[in-house]
């Protein structure tokens, strides 16, 4: 076991999903769009062009607060860090760092079970730059401003992190809360939402490391890997009485492996100063009442639902993902609508982890049934379950050709009989059948009758066996120890 710590800390950027830009009346969803077609005087910085906030950022902000269990500030203001980059047409870009509207707030993430709290330190809103973009073998570069002025949420954790599991874990989290907060479709691909992670490895518990930053990670699992990565150049780089450089790192997906790219600035490089063309946002208490109570249902509020049917985590984690994948699918309100009938929730959510969601992933055509009759179709094999007249095996088979049928059946009874799942209760035709396998496993009734009941098991299914799978097991284990008199 190695003696040195390490200690990790994220920035993530989040790209909100407004319909127009920070500071212009131009489009925001730059994905589809030609280069410098998405642009303005403002995303230039042509002299004299003056920014105007966008009301609904500072919405979508104020909503994160409320993610993050706590709440916007009444008082923040904009402020101009300068660099000078080509992709950054007015040297600077406008942040928050002195009065960012969020200060505070935390995730909780669990990692192998163990609950655990990440700190946050502040998320500011901010402008994007544009983006460069360098053809091979060329000798220029490109310049693409569509994205400069984009409206970004920058959050930044405390350095609470201390494996790369939980630093994948803390994403995800992320991820989850940007969703159902309905602030951001954080659609990582298109940089949507990326992820800067800080590194250091220390063997004193009580000294920070010498940290470095590998940005620009978009996925979770690169998350994972970058930061295994950097534990493990750190950690040997010390044991060799070798200094780490603070600096900014990227991460090579073909290679597995972070690249030095360049010295990291410090605070003071940047030149901060008070934005002169921006008031301040102050927020009163009407404002965030609204904001407040608008906020829909977050993922650990889904999760105190789900656990209370004994669901298991990896379960939650299912369901919490599949509500995001499909539009107009929602399997958490079926679930919500049934709490107060805890078997028939527990069974909607079985059911929607097992069949429905893997059938959906895995099927190259969307099942053919509507959205709005889903309700339907699990009240109805949930109706024929109770009724004893479905296997749980044949009712699977009932749920998906119902799923990929055109229609809901108008008698769902008749519909499973056509399809011959439906189950033998009837006693008379059962006695038969029962009597006949236990003529024919002589040894296994007579384990029976000396007490060994595990053999009832063996005889049960040579029943279902015998009825072609139509038997109901209840119904026949009875039976057979009517039988044989036990």
């Amino acid at each position: 076991m190695s003696d040195y710590i390490a200690t990790i800390g994220i920035e993530c950027h989040v790209q909100l999903s407004t319909k127009t830009k920070l500071f212009a009346g131009v489009a925001n969803d730059a994905r589809e769009a030609a280069p410098n077609t998405l642009v303005s005087h403002i995303c230039f910085g042509l002299p004299g062009a003056l920014p105007v906030l966008n009301e609904k950022v500072v919405e979508y902000a104020s909503r994160m607060a409320f993610a993050f269990g706590t709440r916007p500030q009444t008082y923040s203001y904009f402020e101009r860090k300068h660099y000078f980059y080509p992709d950054l047409p007015k040297g600077y870009q406008i942040t928050q760092l002195q009065k960012p509207i969020i200060v505070g707030g935390e995730v909780e993430i669990s990692v192998n079970g163990q609950k655990q709290t990440v700190r946050l330190n502040r998320v500011q809103i901010e402008e994007d730059a544009g983006k460069n973009t360098h053809p091979d073998k060329a000798d220029y570069s490109l310049v693409d401003l569509n994205r400069a002025g984009t409206p970004l949420l920058e959050i930044v954790s405390e350095p609470d992190i201390t494996s790369p599991e939980a630093a994948k874990a803390y994403a995800k989290e992320l991820y989850l809360l940007a969703r159902y907060a309905g602030i951001s479709d954080a659609d990582m691909y298109h940089g949507n939402m990326r992820f800067d992670l800080n590194v250091s490895v220390s063997n004193d518990p009580n000294v920070l490391g010498t940290r470095t930053e590998t940005k620009n990670l978009n996925s979770f699992r690169s998350i994972e890997k970058a930061a295994e990565y950097e534990i493990k150049r750190q950690t040997e780089l010390l044991k060799k009485g070798e200094k780490i450089v603070q600096e900014t790192r990227g991460w090579d997906e073909a290679k597995q492996k972070t690249v030095s790219q360049r010295s990291k600035e410090e605070a003071h490089d940047y030149r901060y100063m008070p934005d002169p063309d921006l008031p301040p946002i102050v927020l009163d208490e009407a404002f965030i009442t609204r904001v407040e109570k608008a906020m829909p249902t977050m993922p650990s509020q889904w999760r105190a639902h789900l656990l209370q049917l004994g669901l298991d985590e990896a379960q939650v984690s299912t369901l919490l993902d599949a509500e995001l994948e499909h539009e107009g699918i929602t399997y958490l309100m079926l679930i919500k609508d049934a709490l107060s009938q805890a078997e028939y929730a527990k069974f909607i959510a079985n059911f929607a982890v097992n069949t429905e969601i893997p059938l959906r992933r895995d099927a190259e055509t969307e099942p053919a049934i509507q959205p709005s009759d889903r309700a339907a179709l699990y009240s109805g094999v949930y109706a024929l379950i109770q009724a004893g007249k479905l296997s749980s095996t044949n009712a699977k088979a009932l749920f998906t050709a119902i799923l990929q049928a055109a229609s809901l059946p108008s008698d769902f009874e008749a519909y499973a009989k056509d399809k011959g799942l439906v189950q033998m209760s009837d006693e008379g035709a059962l006695d038969k059948i029962v009597a006949e396998v236990l003529a024919e496993n002589e040894a296994a009734a007579q384990d029976v009758k000396n007490g060994e009941m595990k053999a009832i098991g063996f005889l049960v299914g040579q029943v279902m066996k015998k009825s072609a799978g139509q038997a109901n097991p209840g119904v026949a284990t009875q039976l057979i120890k009517k039988q044989l008199g036990v």
